[in-house]
Formats: C-alpha cells, sequence, structure tokens
C-alpha cells in the first residue's frame, strides 16, 4: 500500500553544509576542466570521454565512492551526496559514463546481495578503474540466455541500446535460465561479445547493441538452487532501475538549471530597440514559465533522492514522479534556450544543441513520460489501494 502522505523526514529534503561544499567544489572543477570545447573534442574519442578526468574526479573528489560503503572501498556516504554530483554533471553536460558505472552497476551490485561480487567489483568502481553497465534490465522477456557450460555459466543472445555497451568493462546481465531470471557478471572479451555502438541522437551518452556468443559469466546473487532467487533477481532490477530514474532526474535538474541560467544572462545583454531583451513582458513571462518549472523538478527529484537515500518503499512512486517533470522541465528549458538566443542558438556551434540532445535522449533512457504515469497509476491508484475500514463515527 502507498499512502497518501508518505513519511519522510523534512530534513532529508533539504541540502546539508557537506553538500553544499560538494556542489560547490564539483561546479568550480567543471568550470575549469569540461568546458564546450573540451567536451566536443573528447567525443571524437574513441571512449568518447576525457579517462584522465574520470579518474581525477574518483581520485581527487571520490565522486564515484559516494555512494559505496567503506566495506567496500567508497566513501560510505547516501545517494543524497551522489545526487548533488549527478546534478553539477548534468550541468556541465560531463559525457563520462557516470550513469551506468556509479548508478546503475554498482547499486545492482549493491542490491544483489552478493558479497563476493561486491568485494570483487566495487572497490574498482570506487576508485575509477573499472567502468560497467547494466544490460537486459528493462526488457519484459530477456533477450539473454545463461546456459551452463564445462566452465560455468555461459551467456547467449542480445540486448540492444546498453549504456556505454561499446566501452564498459564489466556488463551485469538479466538473463533467462530454466528457474526463472538471474542476474549475471559478464567481463566481455572480443571473442565472445561483439559490441557494436549505435548511432543515437545524445553524443555525450553513448549505446551499443551487445551480442553475447559464448560468453563466461558469473552469477551474481543468491545462491543456485535457492528459493526465490528469480523473485530476487526482479527485485533488484526493478530497484536499480527507479535508483536510475531518481539519479537522470537530478542531471536533469542540473541541465535545466545550466539553461535557466544562460538563458536569463544572454536577455539581460542582448539588445534590441535600445534595450535588454529580457526587459520584454513576452520574454520575463516565458522565463518565468521555466524558472516555475524548475522549481517542480527540484522538488520532484529531492523527494526521489531522499526515498533512495533511506531505502524508502516509496521510492518507485518518488522516481515515475520525477522521471515525468523533471523529464518535461528539461525538455522546456533547453527549448527555450535555444528560442530566446535568436539565430546563434540554432547553430551546431552552440552549446544549446548539445543540451537539447541531451533532454530528448534522456526523456525516453528509463521509460517514456506516458510509460511512468501508467506505472503511477498503478502504484497509487485504486486498484493498488487496500480497502480499510472507516473508524466509527
Amino acid at each position: 500500500m502507498h499512502h497518501r502522505h508518505p513519511e519522510i523526514a523534512p530534513q532529508l529534503l533539504s541540502e546539508t553544509d557537506e553538500q553544499r561544499q560538494l556542489r560547490t567544489v564539483l561546479r568550480d572543477f567543471y568550470a575549469e576542466t569540461s568546458g564546450v570545447e573540451d567536451l566536443r573534442t573528447h567525443l571524437a574519442t574513441p571512449r568518447g570521454y576525457d579517462e584522465a578526468l574520470w579518474a581525477r574526479l574518483a581520485r581527487e573528489i571520490g565522486v564515484h565512492g559516494l555512494a559505496v560503503p567503506e566495506e567496500y572501498g567508497g566513501s560510505g556516504f547516501t545517494f543524497a551526496e551522489l545526487a548533488v554530483a549527478l546534478e553539477e554533471s548534468g550541468r556541465a553536460l560531463y559525457c563520462g559514463p557516470l550513469l551506468p558505472t556509479v548508478v546503475l552497476a554498482a547499486h545492482a551490485l549493491l542490491l544483489s546481495g552478493d558479497r563476493t561480487a561486491c568485494e570483487r567489483y566495487l572497490p574498482r568502481i570506487a576508485d575509477g578503474t573499472l567502468t560497467a553497465t547494466v544490460a537486459g534490465f528493462d526488457d519484459g522477456v530477456p533477450g539473454v540466455a545463461a546456459e551452463r557450460g564445462s566452465g560455468g555459466w555461459v551467456l547467449r543472445g542480445q540486448t540492444d541500446f546498453v549504456l556505454d555497451g561499446a566501452g564498459a568493462e564489466l556488463i551485469l546481465v538479466r538473463a533467462g535460465t530454466p528457474a526463472g531470471p538471474r542476474l549475471f557478471a559478464c567481463e566481455p572479451a572480443p571473442d565472445s561479445c561483439r559490441r557494436t555502438p549505435r548511432r543515437v541522437l545524445d553524443e555525450t551518452r553513448r549505446q551499443a547493441l551487445v551480442e553475447f556468443l559464448g560468453a563466461p559469466a558469473a552469477a551474481v546473487g543468491a545462491a543456485d538452487g535457492a528459493e526465490g532467487t528469480a523473485d530476487g533477481t526482479e527485485g533488484a532490477v526493478s530497484a536499480t532501475l527507479d535508483a536510475g530514474r531518481a539519479a537522470l532526474a537530478a542531471e536533469q535538474v542540473g541541465g535545466s538549471g545550466h539553461a535557466l541560467d544562460a538563458t536569463v544572462a544572454f536577455v539581460a545583454q542582448r539588445h534590441q530597440f535600445g534595450r535588454p531583451i529580457g526587459s520584454f513582458q513576452a520574454v520575463k513571462h516565458r522565463l518565468a514559465d521555466v524558472l516555475v518549472a524548475l522549481e517542480a523538478a527540484r522538488s520532484a527529484s529531492a523527494y526521489a533522492t531522499a526515498c533512495a537515500a533511506v531505502a524508502s518503499p516509496q521510492l518507485p512512486v518518488a522516481a515515475c514522479a520525477a522521471a515525468v517533470v523533471c523529464s518535461e522541465t528539461f525538455r522546456l528549458a533547453t527549448a527555450e534556450y535555444v528560442q530566446l538566443h535568436g539565430g546563434i542558438g540554432f547553430t551546431w556551434e552552440h552549446p544549446a544543441h548539445l543540451y537539447v540532445r541531451r533532454a530528448r535522449g534522456a526523456e525516453v533512457l528509463f521509460g517514456t513520460a506516458d510509460q511512468h504515469r501508467a506505472r503511477l497509476a498503478g502504484l497509487v491508484g485504486p486498484a493498488a489501494r487496500t480497502a480499510t475500514p472507516r473508524p466509527a463515527a
């Protein structure tokens, strides 16, 4: 049952001093190291991002290990601190694989409850030496099957549009078995795993078709033959995707904030008819609409972040709501980013089009707005509520 008034401590919705300091450090860091021209340069490289900057984020600031427990080499903070880092990376349009590695893969490992797998992979994720992703998590019926070979499990089949699928050094795969879906860890090799980059709208977030051709893999999670293995896998997969939606919402808030700030700065200095165009009432109204939408998105993102930080049962509701609100806000903010910059905003040379592409790609990454609304209806609608008798008057 999902209560109409979820119980989340109000202080979890406010930023702490440590989180504010982290935000300041990251904003200054990205301003110095990750400008638009740097971004364009690294998009043309084989990995699509600055690998030295990736290492610095892990080593100097500790972004990769923020939400990783100390026993696995992380800092032992919560999703709330990670969300701050994601918001700032979204604001700077950072193109490193934080979402697939630090959010999806790391959470999948933690939620699996497999200490051996966590001890093997999480310290390397936390120190920035391992990139990882997940595959097949949003497939209804797994497109990959696991079968036992002479040396253990092997994977066969394919899954498409895998985030960082062409470059990740570890892929956590949801694959079908005779006992139901299981989670497997695969370190892909060229002879058993074919990875084909896909051409996508948002070049800052690469995706690929991954084909498993008898790829060796290790089962992650409950021991073979244990009861509830399939149910536990599906629960971990669903929770991982909800964490991904909350993370993506934080990114979208950051991108929307950049779009609004850049547009406000432009209309304040661009003159027509002897006055700044920002003084025209029509422009003010359009920017006010973006600001109102952005505040709503911040609230939705903060609630989803708080739910993820404390593993609240309300996370599915909060994550879907944030996905809808933040996607629509990012789309609006980037549209006005282009429109209110006039002719220059439509050119490929201007950064606005990169944010537009990120916004359009992000709004369908973990499902469309309509799919999220349909899921919300199932979670909080009349059919989802348990009937309880009213107390006698």
